[in-house]
């Protein structure tokens, strides 16, 4: 008898090397982003309320929530600009909201994985300072 996990097979290699390279396409991580600080080729996005990026951010980052994103606020950046969404954490779905509304309006983006729950976990500090 087969576990659960073994009952379903795994992809074959050929197609698990797909899927794995292309979500490095969608995503980085905390690690990364914290390795890549001040960012110089990527704009780092805190898409919670106001309110919570007072509380604590990831330095660097600019607060724009995600249902302010628009195509207006947008054209303050260079059309070839990346973007890396981030928001509370594994719980908050704000970075995939923020990630799609930049990709409907033709933006290079990705998300942070782990969000500002991510950050802290590996034990980074979080900025209050607004600017």
């Amino acid at each position: 008898m087969s576990s659960a996990v073994a009952e379903t097979p795994a992809a074959p290699a050929a197609e698990a090397v797909a899927h794995f390279a292309a979500e490095f396409g969608f995503e980085t991580d905390c690690w990364d982003v914290h390795a890549s600080l001040p960012p110089s080729d990527f704009v780092l996005l805190d898409v919670r309320s106001p309110a919570l990026f007072a509380e604590g951010h990831v330095p660097g980052a600019v607060n724009l929530p995600h249902g302010k994103i628009t195509a207006t606020r947008m054209a303050a950046w260079p059309e070839d600009t990346l973007f890396v969404t981030y928001c509370a954490g594994p719980h908050c779905n704000g970075a995939a909201r923020g990630a799609l509304r930049l990709a409907r309006l033709g933006r290079r983006v990705k998300i942070m994985a782990g969000g500002v729950t991510g950050w802290r976990d590996e034990g980074f500090t979080l900025d209050t300072q607004v600017v």
